[in-house]
């Protein structure tokens, strides 16, 4: 029988997925070129860098968490920079104000660290580059709106294919499991096989979290997708799947613990079937109380 077999998993980034980061950041800093009439927009290359996502919703909850926070730190340093001016305290008060602002508006990580390099550089390299605050914004705005484009119009990615593959093993794994018990308690088992089916059937629970997982990939790249349509049946499907598997799960793993507890010879030990290291050890057992007789005490008797 197959013992249970992990979900492959890979860091690498899909091929596709890199040449649509490319075209984004090239279309962005060509879009850019044509609408802002300056240096190199640094800032719409960043952004299509960090917006294109695995998914599409990734992608504009990336694109819109950037904007944000751009614009929220360009506010912030302009308007302190117009009370206070741009000395170096100055700077780090804008620095301490963002984090502050950050945390009280309960920003995601990417906001929240956009909020002071925008508001940083808004009082360092601003204050010599004409326009600087509105460049950044648009720069900005312009890289997230053509990474999301294009990852939205350059075969968008859909991971029905990995979750289905998923429910697949953990549906074989489970039936494998189940099967272990037949031909255990057809075999006549000893202890050790079954600890080794109970360890395998313990992990099926670990198998159901990635397949849950990946259930929830196949989910968020159909959200936003064009492609999406077609697709939702199969991963409604595997996802009801899943929750019978998951039941199904808790059930074999209950099953075999109880046969191996029930049907697996005892250890050698004491005539009594309790274990040698239970040897030593006091008989706690509550003997009766002895009964008089007669009026006459047990010590009496004695």
């Amino acid at each position: 029988m197959n013992p249970v077999a992990p979900l492959r998993s890979s860091s690498r980034t899909p091929f596709l997925q890199v040449v649509k980061t490319a075209v984004a950041v090239v279309a962005a800093v060509l879009l850019c070129e044509l609408l802002i009439r300056g240096p190199f927009p640094t800032f719409a290359a960043i952004a299509a860098l960090l917006v294109v996502q695995p998914s599409i919703n990734q992608s504009f909850v990336k694109g819109l968490e950037r904007s944000a926070g751009v614009l929220l730190g360009v506010v912030l340093a302009t308007g302190v920079h117009l009370l206070l001016g741009d000395a170096v305290a100055v700077v780090l008060l804008v620095v301490v104000l963002a984090i502050l602002l950050a945390w009280a508006l309960r920003l995601t990580p990417t906001s929240a660290t956009q909020v002071g390099i925008s508001g940083m550089l808004v009082l360092t390299a601003g204050v010599v580059t004409p326009n600087y605050s509105a460049d950044r914004i648009l720069e900005t705005v312009v890289g997230a709106v053509v990474a999301l484009a294009v990852n939205a119009v350059i075969v968008p990615p859909v991971l029905i294919e990995p979750a289905h593959l998923a429910v697949a093993r953990l549906a074989r794994d489970t039936a494998a499991a189940f099967e272990r018990i037949a031909v255990g308690l057809t075999e006549g088992w000893d202890a050790g096989r079954w600890d080794e089916a109970l360890r395998q059937a313990r992990a099926l629970r670990q198998q159901h979290g990635r397949t849950e997982a990946a259930l929830t990939s196949a989910r968020d790249s159909l959200t936003m997708n064009p492609r999406g349509g077609r697709h939702r049946t199969i991963l409604e499907r595997d996802v009801a799947v899943a929750e019978h598997l998951r039941v199904l799960v808790t059930r074999v793993t209950g099953m075999t613990r109880a046969v191996r507890d029930n049907t697996a010879p005892r250890p050698a030990g004491r005539p009594d079937g309790r274990s040698d290291r239970h040897r030593g050890r006091p008989d706690r057992r509550r003997r009766p109380t002895p009964r008089c007789t007669g009026g006459v005490s047990a010590a009496d008797a004695g």
